[in-house]
C-alpha cells in the first residue's frame, strides 16, 4: 500500500505531474545539479531516496517521465520541496526568493564546519558560493577541484586560516584570501565562533 506521506492532495498532484512531465527536459538537469551540489553519486542518491540508480540516471537524461511519486522521493532525498525541484526553466521571475529551509547546508567531517548552498543551483558546475560559520577548531578539508580553479575566502568574523601545499595564511573579520583550489587544501577556524563568504569559480580558463 502506497505510503500516506507519498499521497499528496490529489488535484495538486496531478497539477505537479504534467508539469513534471512539461518541463521532463529541465527536470532532469535539476536534478543532476542537486545531487551533485550535495556531492552525491548516483548510488549514493539512490540509496537515500529509495529510487533506482538506473531511474535516476534515466531522468537525468531526460529518458523518461518520473512519477509523482519518484519526484517526491527525490526532493526528500535532497532536502528540497517538490515545487522547487520542478519549477526550473526560462519562465522563471527575475526575482527568486530562497528560503532557509530549502537552503541546503553542508557539514564538515568533525561537524564543526558548515556551507549553507547560497550560491544559484544553475551555476552549480562552474560558480559556486557558500554562507560558512565554524566552531573554534573545525576543518574543512577539501580535495582538488578541476585544474586552474580560485576560491575566495571573506571573513565576516573571527578568524580563518588556508593551508595548500605546507602554506598557511590567516585572515580575520574584513580580510579576503584567494587561492588556488586545484589541489588539497584546508580552511580552518582558529578564533571562532567564525562566520564567512566563500566562492568558488570552477572555470579553468580564470588562471589563464
Amino acid at each position: 500500500m502506497q505510503d500516506q506521506a507519498e499521497r499528496p492532495d490529489r488535484t495538486r498532484g496531478r497539477d505537479l505531474l504534467t508539469g513534471a512531465q512539461v518541463l521532463s527536459g529541465q527536470l532532469g538537469k535539476t536534478i543532476q545539479r542537486l545531487r551533485k551540489a550535495y556531492n552525491l553519486s548516483l548510488s549514493e542518491l539512490a540509496e537515500q531516496s529509495g529510487v533506482a540508480k538506473s531511474i535516476i540516471s534515466q531522468i537525468e537524461r531526460n529518458e523518461t517521465n518520473p512519477t509523482l511519486a519518484t519526484i517526491w522521493r527525490l526532493s526528500q532525498a535532497l532536502d528540497v520541496s517538490i515545487d522547487r525541484v520542478l519549477a526550473a526553466g526560462d519562465e522563471e521571475p527575475f526575482i527568486e526568493k530562497t528560503s532557509r529551509a530549502d537552503t541546503p547546508i553542508l557539514v564538515s567531517e568533525d561537524g564543526k564546519v558548515r556551507l549553507a548552498i547560497i550560491g544559484w543551483i544553475k551555476t552549480i558546475e562552474w560558480l559556486q558560493w557558500y554562507e560558512v560559520t565554524a566552531d573554534p577548531g573545525g576543518v574543512l578539508d577539501s580535495d582538488p577541484h578541476q585544474r586552474g580553479s580560485v576560491e575566495s575566502l571573506s571573513v565576516s568574523e573571527g578568524a580563518f586560516e588556508v593551508e595548500i601545499g605546507g602554506i598557511v595564511q590567516r585572515a580575520r573579520a574584513g580580510e579576503t584570501l584567494r587561492y588556488r583550489c586545484d589541489r588539497p587544501h584546508l580552511v580552518r577556524c582558529t578564533e571562532g565562533p567564525a562566520r564567512a563568504t566563500m566562492v568558488v569559480i570552477l572555470k579553468a580558463a580564470v588562471m589563464e
